[in-house]
């Protein structure tokens, strides 16, 4: 543990931030592959997946949890994919 009050602090903060980047990465990954399925299987609720997992990933961007170009990139592949199947 660090001597110094302030990095004591810091110390806690990263590891505040390190969970709350963790769990956010790991819902992304989550709706993207439920979104994934859906379009796979032709559910009817591929729309309402994929407004979900757009919404998470622009959330990610606010937060600088990931970077634009990635959110991006997965957005595009996700519509791709979606426009593809209908």
């Amino acid at each position: 543990m660090p001597n110094i009050k302030s990095v004591a602090k810091d110390v806690k903060k990263s590891r505040e931030r390190r969970l709350r980047n963790l769990n956010t990465k790991s819902a992304i990954k989550t709706y993207a592959k439920k979104t994934r399925a859906a379009i796979a299987e032709g559910s009817e609720d591929t729309a309402e997946l994929l407004s979900k997992t757009v919404s998470v990933l622009d959330k990610a961007v606010k937060h600088g949890i990931i970077h634009p170009n990635a959110a991006a990139r997965k957005k595009s592949r996700l519509m791709k994919r979606a426009a593809k199947v209908d």
